[in-house]
């Protein structure tokens, strides 16, 4: 069966696509960094000696196989090789603490956990009893299996777990978010419109994260290129993009706000781009509106959660009115809006998101109550998973952010959204970058303190700042501190760790 075949199918699994990309279109680029070129035939070829590996090596069928590494052809092999072995990867992010590692590697069960030399040390001094293998050096080599081997063959069923991604939980154990192949198929058919055939996508987000691969696994799917970066600069993006005329990119909204605020950014030939996304974290719609206007290509801003769900898309090129919403649900995709005893809301009032599609985790690995605890199910007995978001639709249907849930702050008894006070703080002069967090009071219960990074081309004190921004907001939005931070504390998909904040405030940091 061709690869043009299996893709209009009602499902296939990504190792056989990629087995036909290899024999249809084998001297293709698949994925390169900034060492390494594979061509489909070769990324084909090194999937069946990984997954010949793990088999003989005694890795069963559904077990998973832990990767701890920063972004590269061999990260990408691995990845993809556990999946023909019928196994399920487990990409853990590097920065998380080695206790915490450790706890991922146990909690998924892995029995072998691939490390790069850049994180040798991530989990040095644990106790693990998974075999560990070096991904970068000639030990790797020395465990692949011999050239020409070929796995044998597995059954994959929808329902089969495709991959464990954990979330960035900063207490306690991660919580293992279990995606089958059926999720993914629906993630790479989703993008049949795409035009990723003839793709060259840069990924220059971790590939331990939803974000990126929401944009690889499509691009590897429809037989286009993947061009990794082990670590995102802004310049050398725009470098590599001009290098290798790519057409695609999944970038969260600080990498774009950081590219644009490049001088040089309108001297870069970007004229190959037919498609810009964006997801993980809040858009301004001031930056939006910038790359619409210095940016050729389509800018579609997506919305949904690594736990699935629904997902919105607002295609900013043709809807330049709507840049301050996330767009519509897509097609296929069911999201409604909840109050606080799981009522659905009226029409245009604010309510709790929650969404059901075909790309919808099985459930938290091992977490029976969290996965209860996360999902809401409607009249008619339909299963849907909470977001953890607050918004509300406007009356054509697009929807629009409040805040997350846990980061709503309650002062005086009047829910007040950060994200209002933020939109407002922004626009000061002297703001380069900036958040608000929700911390106790014993006269409101909670009350809005503020964080910005400083625009080094403006003078203004904190107390001007923060007056500046109050004679703007509503009585129980005005902030009760505000200070100066040199940067926002980010994960590596550029979200704001608030609790980091609230810890500092704490510790009197």
């Amino acid at each position: 069966m061709s690869a043009a075949d299996l893709l209009t199918s009602d499902f296939a699994t990504l190792p056989d696509i990629i087995r036909e990309h290899g024999k249809e279109r084998g001297g293709k680029t698949a994925v390169a960094d900034d060492n390494t070129i594979l061509s489909y035939a070769e990324l084909d070829a090194l999937m069946d000696r990984i997954a010949a590996a793990l088999q003989r090596d005694g890795v069963e069928q559904g077990q998973s196989v832990a990767i701890i590494a920063s972004a590269s052809v061999e990260y990408a092999a691995v990845f993809l090789g556990t999946l023909r072995a019928g196994c399920v990867a487990a990409p853990l992010a590097p920065s998380s603490t080695p206790e915490s590692l450790a706890a991922m590697i146990e909690d998924c069960g892995a029995p072998i956990v691939f490390v790069d030399g850049d994180n040798a040390t991530a989990i040095a001094g644990q106790d693990i009893a998974a075999k560990q293998v070096r991904l970068d050096t000639q030990a790797f080599h020395d465990w692949l299996a011999p050239e020409g081997a070929k796995s044998a063959p597995v059954t994959i069923d929808p329902s089969h777990g495709f991959n464990i991604i954990y979330s960035s939980g900063t207490t306690g154990t991660p919580k293992g978010i279990v995606q089958s192949h059926a999720m993914r198929w629906a993630h790479i058919g989703r993008n049949s419109a795409g035009g990723y055939g003839e793709a060259v996508t840069m990924n220059s987000t971790p590939l331990y994260s939803n974000t990126t691969l929401v944009s690889f696994l499509p691009t590897l799917g429809w037989g286009g290129t993947s061009v990794l970066m082990k670590k995102f600069d802004a310049r050398r993006f725009l470098e590599l993009a001009e290098k290798h005329r790519a057409t695609h990119a999944m970038l969260v909204p600080v990498q774009y706000q950081r590219i644009m605020g490049l001088p040089d950014f309108d001297s870069f030939d970007l004229s190959s781009f037919r498609l810009k996304t964006s997801t993980s974290a809040p858009f301004a719609p001031a930056l939006k509106a910038d790359v619409l206007a210095r940016w050729p290509g389509v800018l579609i801003e997506f919305y949904g959660m690594t736990e699935g769900g629904a997902s919105t898309g607002l295609n900013a090129t043709e809807h330049p009115d709507k840049l301050h919403t996330v767009g519509q649900p897509l097609a296929g995709h069911d999201m409604r809006l909840i109050d606080d005893e799981g009522n659905e809301v009226p029409q245009g009032e604010v309510g709790e998101v929650v969404g059901r599609s075909p790309a919808m985790m099985t459930g938290y690995h091992g977490r029976r109550q969290a996965t209860a605890d996360a999902e809401w199910y409607d009249s008619e007995g339909n299963r849907f998973i909470r977001h953890g978001d607050i918004g509300r639709f406007d009356e054509d249907g697009f929807l629009i952010l409040l805040d997350r849930k846990k980061d709503l702050i309650i002062s005086g008894g009047f829910n007040v959204y950060p994200v209002d006070i933020e939109a407002v703080l922004k626009t000061h002069p002297a703001v380069h970058d900036c958040t608000v967090i929700g911390v106790p009071s014993e006269a409101w219960g909670e009350t809005p303190v503020g964080f910005y990074v400083p625009d080094t081309g403006v003078n203004a004190s904190e107390a001007e700042i923060m007056a500046w921004t109050n004679a703007q907001l509503g009585k129980t939005q005005r902030l009760s501190a505000l200070h100066a931070i040199n940067e926002l504390p980010r994960s590596a998909i550029g979200k704001v760790l608030k609790r980091e904040l609230r810890d500092r405030l704490t510790q009197g940091g």
